[in-house]
C-alpha cells in the first residue's frame, strides 16, 4: 500500500515517514500542497495524510478538489486544528478520519491501518474485495475460495488494482507500474494479459472502463446483503 504523507514539519513528517515504513508501507513525503497535486495526478497513491496549514495553501482546498473529482481515496487529516468547528468542517469536507497534534505514533498507525481495512479490505498481509483475496507474502491468490495460479505480470496487475479498488487505474499507471520495459502507444500488450487474468480469477471482478483503464468495483453498500 502506497501512501500519500502531506506534511510541511520537517521533525513531524520524518517521524512519521519512518512509522509507517517501519510497518512495510510504502510512502511518499511532500512538503507543499502542489506537490501533492502532483502526486495525486499520477494516480500512485492509496491513502492519504493530509496536514492543513502548508505553505502553499489550505490543505482543506487539497480535499475539495479530490472529492469534486468523485474520488474516493481515503484521506486521514493531521493538524492541529482542535475546535470542533475544525473537525467538522474537515469530516463534512470529505475526510474519512481526523487526527489532532500532537499524537502517539501508535495511534496514528492504528488508525491507518483501521482505514485500510474499511476501505480495502486491507489488513496488513491479505487485501481482500467481493470474494477475491490476494496475500502479500505468500503472493496466494484466491477467487470465492478457490485458488488462482497467476504468472507474474497477472499477479501484479491483480494487486495494482486491488490497492486501489473503487477507483479507475488508467492504462499508462498499469503499463508503467508493471509492464516490463517501454511500452509503445498501440500496444495492446496490457489487454492480453489483462485478458488472461480475468478469465483466471472469473467474470465479475475486473470492469475496463473503455480507453480510460480497469477497476475492481467496491461492494454497493446501499444493497441489502452487500
Amino acid at each position: 500500500m502506497k501512501i500519500l504523507l502531506v506534511e510541511d514539519d520537517l521533525d513531524l513528517g520524518n517521524g512519521v515517514r519512518l512509522a509507517l515504513a517501519g510497518q512495510q508501507l510504502d510512502v511518499v513525503w511532500v512538503r507543499r500542497l502542489t506537490d501533492a497535486q502532483d502526486v495525486l495526478a499520477q494516480g500512485r497513491c492509496d491513502l492519504v495524510l493530509l496536514d492543513l496549514n502548508l505553505p502553499d495553501g489550505d490543505g482543506l482546498a487539497l480535499l475539495q478538489e479530490l472529492r469534486r473529482e468523485r474520488q474516493t481515496l481515503p484521506v486521514l487529516i493531521l493538524t492541529a486544528r482542535d475546535a470542533l468547528e475544525d473537525r467538522l468542517r474537515g469530516l463534512d469536507g470529505g475526510a474519512d478520519d481526523y487526527l489532532v497534534k500532537p499524537f502517539e505514533l501508535a495511534e496514528l498507525l492504528s488508525r491507518v491501518r483501521a482505514l485500510a481495512r474499511r476501505s480495502y479490505g486491507f489488513d496488513g498481509d491479505t487485501i481482500s474485495v467481493r470474494g477475491l483475496s490476494l496475500h502479500e507474502p505468500t503472493r496466494r491468490v484466491t477467487a470465492q475460495g478457490r485458488n488462482v495460479e497467476l504468472s507474474r505480470t497477472e499477479y501484479e496487475l491483480l494487486a495494482a488494482l486491488l490497492k486501489r479498488a473503487g477507483r479507475i487505474v488508467t492504462r499508462h499507471v498499469l503499463e508503467e507500474q508493471v509492464l516490463p520495459g517501454p511500452v509503445a502507444a498501440d500496444s495492446n500488450v496490457l489487454d492480453v494479459h489483462m485478458s488472461n487474468l480475468r478469465r483466471k480469477i472469473g467474470d465479475g471482478f475486473v470492469r475496463n472502463v473503455r480507453g480510460v483503464g480497469y477497476i475492481i468495483d467496491m461492494p454497493d453498500r446501499g444493497r441489502p446483503g452487500a
